[in-house]
Formats: C-alpha cells, structure tokens, sequence
C-alpha cells in the first residue's frame, strides 16, 4: 500500500472510474426497480460523497431535483449519526422533504464506504416510491402528514440487519405493498455496489483515502464555475413569471446578482404558500434553479460540490418556494421545475443569445388509482400508477425546441407497452400535437396529445397536478409563445389542471400537454424548415401562411406572403 500523491494521469483515470461507479449504481437501481417511472424513466439519482459528506462525482442517469437535492442531503445524516458509530453494512434512510428530494415519494438512502476497515466516504441514491398511503400522490393534503408516511433519518440496515418492523409499517401503508418493498431493495443494491465498486477501485490504486482525489475534484470544479462567472457582466437582472398555481395564479420572482465569480439569487416577491400541496421547500428549489444557472454558464464542468458551492440561493421562509414544516409539498415540482425559465429570463439579460424561450418545464404527471374506492370501483383491479409524459421545450437561439421532451426533469416519458403491462390502463392514442410549437425563427418543441381510459370499462382517480394551462410559454425575441395545454374527457367536458378528479366509467382521458416558445421573427423561418414541418404533419398550411406567411401547397411548394416579403425583402 502506497499514500504517494497521484499525478495528474492517475487524477483522470480514477475520475474516470468514480463516474463509472455512479452509473454502474444508476444502472442497478434502474434494472433492479419495481416502479416504472424509475425502471424506465430514470427519476432518480445516484452518487458519491467524501467523508466530510460532501459530493465529488454524481450518475449522468438521474434529475436535477433528486441529484441536487442528494448533494445537500448526505450532511443532514452525518449531523444525526456520528462516524465513530459506523458501521461498513449500516444504511440509513429518510424521505424528510426538507432534508432529502422535496416530498415523501422520493426516498434516499446512504450507505457509508470502508476501505480495509477504514470510513472513507458514503455513497447515496434517491427515488421515487408509487404510493406511501395518506390520501395519495396528489397536490390536496392540506399538510405532510396528509400526504404519506413519513419517515425522520433512522437505520434501515444496522450492522447487516434489516429493520423488518420499519418494512411491515411501509408495506402496510402503501396502496402497491409488494411494489414498494421491491424498490426499497433495489435502493439498498444501488448504495452497496457504490460501496463495493469505490473499495475495488482504491485497491487497484493503492490508496488509503479518496480524500486527495475529492479535495482535487472540489478546488477545480469551484475555480472553474468561478472563472466562468467572472467572463460575465457583474450586476443585478431582475425576471418574473407568472404561472398557474391551483386555485389562483402565482407568481415567481427573481432577482439575479453576479458579483467577483459567486451567484446570487434573491426569490424575495414571490408568491406565498398554497394552502394545497404544490408548495416546495428551498432544497428542491434551489436544486433547479442551480442546475439552469450551471446549464447556462459552466455546462462542461462536472456537477459536484465544489461546482454548485458559488450559487447561493435565497427565498423568504413561507413563500412558495421555502415552504416549512408541515406545508404540504407532494407535488412541489410543479412549481420547482419551472425555475429555470426564470433563471433563463435573468441570464438572457446577461447573455443574450444564449439560453431558450420558455418550454413545458414541469412534467405533466398523471397519478392515477383504480379500484380504492367506492367512486373507483371496489369491484375492478386495484392499482396505483404515475403516468409522466411531457410537453414541448422552447426553442434554442440556433435550433427548434425539442418536442414532448422532458426538459429541466430529463425524465422519459411513460412507454405505452409498459403502462398496459402494469395497470388497467388502454392508451388508444399518443402522438404529436399539431400546431402546439410556439411560430419563430427557431419553433418552439411540440406538445403531444395522449388518450386513454380503463381496460376494465371502470372509472379511475386522477391525481392532476400539470401547469401552463392558463400561462403558456412564452417566446423570446419576437417568437410566439407555445399554445396551451388542457385535460378533458371525450364527452366534451374540461377537468381542472389541480385536484384529485373522477374519469368515469366509458370515458377517456384526453391529455393535450403545452407547447414551447418560438425564439426570433417567424417571418425570417427557413421557408425549407417551413415546408418540411407542414410535410412532417407539426403545422398545418393555415398556421404555416397565419404564422410564417408562407402559402405551402399539398406537393411542398410555396411562395411568401407580403407580410413575408416585406420582412425579409424577398422578391427585391
């Protein structure tokens, strides 16, 4: 055994093999999960932290609200367990919204890492749990309590036992017993190949620590974060948004102040709580709002402590962006994914040309349960499913938005097969939205439009909770704003965008979700990029001469409109 410092060749190699690690423990969770929105869609998130419980390298499969969040969470268990008292097959787990992911479905594990009988560091996971009881995964508990289990940091596993008493409770709480106990399995197999992988590694280095390679991780990552903000204007950039809340609007402020390489962002003037649970604590807001802060100025250096250390974010306590204990908060990304258009709005001041129109942002999450209740149909196949799909992104300075994309969660969106294999669920249709992409130079990403119903003829509960039905995205120098989305069922009738809702028996559900912003005049559009998308089904030849003033024929010729020509001095 050696304690030689490492070169810098050693530095990359072992770099290197901690990202591999993290994947490999992302990959275990995916592969070994019993819920589909972590098997197949990737919430979750997965990590490794020094010994002073700070994060060095995280998994590329995973969301900014579970990875963020995770990187501030793993100091809240070194304050409650001290690491005289670890043991190498201790876990700890706690899904405390305020000091774990932001609401009690997600669940996070840490699991600390010895190297020949020595504590070395601590590997983490999160994700996201079907149903942990209370009144379900819905925005209308009117606090925590209301909304599910919830468990303070404890010892899952002490010294290699397994708490059976804490499982028998989780199990009896939840509507999917034997879904959640799988889950809770496969967390503990992602934290233990960490652990496992991160011992062989410093074994084929011949190290005793990983504190030389974090402290070299940490120092480059923050002066390169660093570097990257002293490029931009220093000075204060004020943004707000307007979105659509539950009962009433809300509203979200942002003042931005760039000052000798550290960030601030000041929410002072945002709205206050919702008495319903799209309330989010500070952890989960600021998650976000670093990650577009990062996105935007210092995309290639990787995310870690050291990198996130410079962004300092601040909101008043009890505005819906720091909610306190006992707020509800289940469904706290429906404002917190949002938060990265305002950051967007702030740095296109500072940067111009640089970041997109507003997009979707929040995911369009449909929880659905069947089967419960007397309004559900006692008598149809219990289940309890959360359908995630996605709306469009806005358009980027040089290139269109991205259609049904999931963008700031990087969620993927529900597969069709899946749903049916798991649920009593039909989707009859799932396809783009015509028309929904705000007009620009570049066009704002599609929405989709998604209908399904009971295979069963039974009604189901739907647990809405999806925004940018009443404030659309909007564009960005001069393009459009995105069109709307909205939830009906086929008799014609409008649901709410918030609140638990009836789909009954015989009905579909018809999901329309939000288009992005357009960026630029429409009228300087590539009339070949026009003719391509009323060709590719994405806009009709109406919009196509309304919106771009270009008239396109059944065969894709065209000619411009005077609107047109006056713009872009076509024909001169």
């Amino acid at each position: 055994m050696t304690t030689s410092s490492l070169s810098d060749i050693d530095k990359q190699i072992l770099w290197n093999r901690l990202i591999a690690i993290v994947e490999e423990q992302a990959q275990t969770l995916m592969r070994t999960a019993f819920n589909p929105i972590v098997r197949e869609s990737g919430d979750l998130s997965a990590g490794i932290f020094d010994i002073q419980g700070r994060m060095i390298a995280q998994a590329v499969t995973g969301t900014p609200g579970h990875i963020n969040t995770m990187a501030e969470s793993v100091g809240h268990f070194l304050a409650h367990f001290s690491l005289d008292e670890m043991h190498p097959e201790d876990v700890y787990l706690t899904n405390d919204p305020w000091k774990a992911a932001g609401h009690l479905n997600d669940f996070m594990l840490v699991r600390p890492c010895f190297h020949e009988g020595n504590l070395i560091g601590f590997t983490s996971c999160t994700s996201h749990l079907a149903d942990i009881g209370g009144l379900g995964f819905g925005p209308d508990g009117t606090d925590v309590l209301d909304e599910g289990l919830y468990v303070p940091i404890f010892k899952l596993i002490d010294a290699g036992k397994l708490d059976q008493t804490f499982m028998t409770i989780l199990k009896a709480n939840s509507r999917v017993p034997i879904e959640v106990e799988g889950d809770i399995y496969a967390l503990i197999a992602c934290v233990e190949c960490g652990s496992r992988r991160l011992s062989e590694c410093m074994g084929d280095f011949g190290i005793a620590t990983i504190a030389e390679i974090s402290d070299y991780i940490v120092d480059t990552s923050r002066s390169s974060t660093q570097e990257r903000i002293r490029q931009l204007t220093d000075g204060i950039y004020n943004f707000e948004m307007r979105v659509d809340g539950y009962d009433k609007p809300l509203d979200l402020v942002a003042k931005l102040t760039i000052a000798g390489g550290d960030l601030e962002v000041d929410f002072t003037g945002t709205s206050g709580l919702s008495r319903y649970g799209i309330n989010c604590p500070l952890n989960y807001a600021s998650a976000y709002t670093c990650f577009a802060l990062k996105c935007a100025i210092a995309p290639e250096v990787p995310n870690n402590h050291g990198s996130i250390e410079p962004m300092k974010i601040m909101a008043p306590e009890d505005s819906i962006l720091n909610a306190q204990f006992p707020v509800p908060v289940a469904m706290r990304h429906v404002v917190g994914q949002l938060l990265p258009d305002v950051m967007f709005g702030c740095l296109h001041q500072v940067i111009p040309g640089t970041v997109p129109a507003e997009g979707t942002c929040c995911l369009w999450d449909l929880p659905l349960r069947g089967g419960y209740s007397v309004e559900s149909g006692l008598g149809s196949t219990k289940f309890a499913t959360e359908l995630v799909h996605n709306g469009g992104t806005g358009a980027r300075p040089t290139k269109d938005g991205l259609s049904a994309t999931s963008f700031p969660s990087g969620v993927m969106g529900s597969l069709v097969e899946i749903t049916e294999s798991v649920s009593p669920l039909i989707i009859w249709r799932r396809e783009y939205r015509e028309n929904s992409g705000g007009a620009g130079k570049q066009r704002g990403g599609l929405g989709q439009v998604l209908e399904l119903s009971s295979s069963e003829n039974a009604p189901i509960s739907l647990f809405a909770a999806v925004d940018r039905i009443h404030h659309p995205a909007r564009g960005r120098e001069q393009g459009k704003e995105g069109i709307a989305g909205s939830l009906a069922l086929t008799s014609g009738e409008n649901l709410k965008p918030k609140g638990e809702q009836m789909i009954p028996a015989g009905e579909k559900l018809i999901v329309f979700t939000p288009g992005g912003g357009g960026y630029g005049n429409p009228l300087e559009r590539d009339p070949a990029a026009i003719v391509n998308d009323v060709l590719s089904g994405l806009v009709d030849r109406e919009n196509a001469e309304k919106q771009y003033g270009l008239v396109v024929d059944s065969k894709g010729d065209f000619s411009p409109t005077e609107a047109r020509k006056r713009q872009t001095g076509a024909g001169q």
